[in-house]
């Protein structure tokens, strides 16, 4: 079960690298936040169930900071 999570996780970063990179999707949008966060979530949780602490150092970290580039987007 852990791939598939993994896969699923990727596979969202991965679209939003290739949206942002080919200018269908800003990176400052909260679409592209939003799909970092659920990506990296993912990939970390995956990390996380096989016991890979530098994947889930990585990813938990990089799910924070979209968490907070995404709240910054929030309307107040």
């Amino acid at each position: 079960m852990p791939e598939v999570i993994a896969s699923i996780g990727v596979a969202i970063l991965l679209a939003a690298f290739f949206l942002n990179l080919f200018r269908f999707l800003s990176a400052g949008s909260r679409t592209y936040a939003l799909m970092n966060l659920v990506g990296a979530g993912l990939s970390c949780y995956a990390s996380w169930l096989i016991g890979f602490a530098p994947f889930v150092v990585l990813e938990g970290t990089w799910a924070v900071v979209a968490a907070a580039a995404l709240f910054r987007k929030l309307p107040q």
